[in-house]
């Protein structure tokens, strides 16, 4: 019997095609955005593709009795509700470190316009000011110290990215093994960076675990830089914070809620991304053959009965 695989969210033509031309699938495919979207949509499907912004909640698990998997396109699973999914057994499986490159080099690329204050130079172009007396006050990389707030997948590859510019950095990560690199603390973290950078999952463990005290322990003219998830920074503290000059630069491209629905600081210290650092033509690929690869296994672990494959 054919399994009707939904896919429900905005993935790698390759991984369409793949699915369409297996005879084992029977593939709908309708990208949503809403709970509601989605809900009036999953019924009958037994496999589920998403990506971060599918919001997979315990209304919608309800609303597919035949569903046996949830494939996510992204390596955070903090969208699906994970006891609603385990008390019907269905399985989730997800791609830590598939789109690790492209978040950490664009990590990289705002530690560079932010050292270098690009965006405050193209603010000035722009209104027609050739301002150069100043152009030799910014230092290269190799003089900052780069703190990293979790050491999974992407935060290894910042760490590596950054190093070849020379750049020494420290991390904090109680669940990663010893390293040379680790910081005791997050306070201590916090306070002996210039620019710190978060790669935490969302868990309640990390949820608000920047706030206004621990933006306060970096150093004046520090940067601080989101590209996890938003609800682990206090954006209200460090936009505040920018506006005081206790940091001298902040780069946000993850939110809470996304889209966000606030107004901004006119700054250019300020650089705002929507939800794009893992957005490239490689990671892409790469999270559709993974996906592929991922769905197979699931689905000749459950004919041959050797378990759920994720």
């Amino acid at each position: 019997m054919l399994k009707r695989l939904l896919i429900a969210a905005d993935v790698d033509r390759a991984l369409v095609a793949r699915a369409a031309a297996d005879e084992r699938f029977e593939v709908v495919e309708r990208p949503v955005r809403t709970e509601e979207e989605l809900a009036a949509i999953v019924g009958d499907c037994e496999v589920l593709v998403t990506r971060s912004y599918n919001r997979v909640t315990r209304r919608v698990i309800d609303a597919a009795p035949r569903l046996e998997l949830i494939a996510q396109g992204t390596s955070g699973t903090d969208n699906i509700d994970a006891d609603a999914a385990a008390e019907r057994g269905i399985a989730v499986i997800n791609l830590p470190g598939a789109n690790a490159n492209a978040v950490a080099e664009m990590v990289i690329g705002h530690v560079i316009a932010l050292t270098r204050t690009v965006p405050s130079y193209t603010a000035e172009m722009r209104r027609g000011i050739w301002h150069r007396d100043d152009s030799a006050t910014r230092h290269e990389m190799r003089h900052y110290r780069l703190g990293i707030v979790g050491l999974g997948e992407v935060g290894r590859r910042v760490a590596r990215l950054a190093a070849a510019f020379g750049m020494s950095f420290a991390a904090y990560d109680p669940y990663i093994g010893p390293f040379a690199e680790r910081a005791a603390s997050l306070d201590e973290l916090l306070r002996a960076s210039d620019v710190v950078s978060l790669h935490v999952p969302l868990t309640d463990e990390t949820r608000g675990m920047i706030g206004a005290a621990q933006i306060a322990a970096m150093p004046r003219g520090a940067i601080l830089i989101n590209a996890a998830r938003g609800e682990v920074l206090d954006t209200d503290a460090a936009l505040d914070a920018l506006a005081r000059n206790h940091l001298g630069g902040l780069a946000l491209d993850v939110f809470d809620p996304e889209p966000p629905t606030r107004s901004w600081l006119s700054d250019p210290r300020l650089i705002l991304t929507p939800h794009v650092a893992g957005g490239t033509y490689e990671a892409r690929a790469c999270i559709g053959e993974l996906l592929w690869a991922r769905l197979l296994q699931f689905i000749l672990s459950r004919e041959d009965g050797s378990g759920s494959g994720a």
